[in-house]
């Protein structure tokens, strides 16, 4: 027997750093990336086969830890045993250090996996919080975004510490979604974000700024404006300049798709590299604003549906 778990990626959509601030957030599940585990018995003790590790799960390196920790929490709430002789192959199209979602992902996938071999009930709450568990391995303090989105299925509107609600996507128009190469340094820039914040009155307007925008793009959302959403796109991504966390490849990435027809265009997630998002009424200016990315040296790109259903 072989048993599956799936998880997609996430990506930022508004919000990103002033929900530091108790500004709210919108992230959405993004399937034009996931993640894939498979568990299968086999050989004599816990394994695990990745893109960066293959070995025994009891001898990962210290930096995988929060991998190790979904698979033994995992065991644990099952209650199977802590060295079963299993097997757990992960395959992934989620991009690592990239604000897509990929720790999160990961534990997702496997907790999935794990539950379906053997054939326990794995309830969201318990899924989250298995996850969650090990996002504060892998950093820190986080937010609760990762583990939310990409353990659910629809857009959520994400405030700290408030019960998150889900968001109403109505949209006819396309996502572009394109990675600048560049691995991105979350924590470097929330260090330097917090500074601002502390030492100039106007990064406070700023965040509260980018706060009000996250508020209007929730709307535009429900309500099939577009157009609309692409300009408070391109007001959060002027803030968020100003705060210090865009950069060259991703001010080029912004200005290109602007230029090709986009709607709005900024940054997705922590900023000094990672990727960027632009909007596009149609799907074909969206494989336009695409192509015209990867000329200009995006490592790769994605384009997802906004509406109802898929196209």
């Amino acid at each position: 027997m072989v048993a599956r778990g799936i998880s997609t990626g996430k990506i930022i959509l508004m919000g990103e750093h002033a929900v530091v601030y108790g500004q709210p957030a919108i992230a959405m599940p993004f399937s034009a990336v996931q993640i894939t585990a498979e568990v299968r018995a086999e050989g004599q003790a816990l394994s695990v086969s990745c893109d960066f590790y293959q070995g025994l799960v009891h001898e990962m390196p210290k930096i995988w830890e929060s991998l190790k920790h979904a698979i033994r929490f995992s065991l644990y709430r099952i209650g199977a045993p802590t060295d079963p002789a299993i097997h757990i192959e992960i395959q992934s199209t989620i991009p690592a250090e990239r604000g897509m979602g990929s720790s999160a992902a990961v534990a997702t996938a496997v907790a999935r996996a794990l539950f379906t071999f053997y054939q326990k009930t794995l309830s969201d709450e318990e899924l989250w919080e298995i996850v969650q568990s090990s996002e504060k391995i892998a950093h820190g303090n986080p937010s609760g975004i990762d583990a939310t989105t990409v353990t659910g299925t629809a857009p959520i509107f994400f405030v700290k510490g408030q019960e998150i609600e889900p968001v109403t996507l109505s949209l006819n128009a396309y996502l572009v979604v394109a990675d600048t190469g560049k691995t991105g340094n979350t924590l470097e820039a929330i260090t330097d974000v917090a500074h601002l914040y502390q030492e100039q009155a106007e990064a406070i307007h700023w965040i509260e700024a980018l706060g009000e925008l996250t508020n209007q793009a929730r709307d535009y959302l429900a309500q099939n404006q577009a157009a609309e959403l692409g300009q408070v796109m391109d007001y959060a991504q002027s803030y968020l300049q100003k705060l210090s966390v865009s950069d060259e490849s991703l001010d080029s990435l912004v200005a290109i798709a602007r230029q090709k027809g986009a709607l709005g265009a900024k940054l997705t997630g922590g900023g000094r590299g990672g990727c960027m998002i632009a909007l596009a009424k149609t799907k074909e200016i969206a494989q336009t604003i695409a192509q015209a990315l990867t000329s200009a040296g995006a490592r790769q790109t994605w384009i997802q549906f906004l509406g109802e259903g898929h196209e």
